[in-house]
């Protein structure tokens, strides 16, 4: 599947089959580490980077409390620092 900016989808796929071997192999088996956070947060900043040149971060942010989101803020720094450019 796709990622939501065409520039985002080779970490989108490194990210899920890292994900899917973690979960098969290791999560189901008991080990709780994460082993792709780091991609995870690559995928991220390069969505909300996505987000930031569509213009759409503030209608997402301002649309989580209405539909009940718990999905967190990006706060991480780094990802603050991506959007800005």
């Amino acid at each position: 599947m796709e990622s939501m900016g065409s520039e985002c989808t080779p970490l989108k796929k490194e990210y899920d089959d890292c994900f899917n071997k973690w979960y098969s192999e290791k999560f189901l088996k008991g080990e709780k580490t994460d082993d792709c956070q780091e991609l995870f947060k690559k995928y991220r900043i390069c969505i909300n980077s996505v987000l930031a040149k569509n213009n759409l971060t503030k209608m997402i942010s301002e649309a989580r409390p209405l539909v009940g989101s718990t999905f967190p803020e990006p706060n991480d720094p780094e990802i603050s620092e991506k959007n800005k450019n």
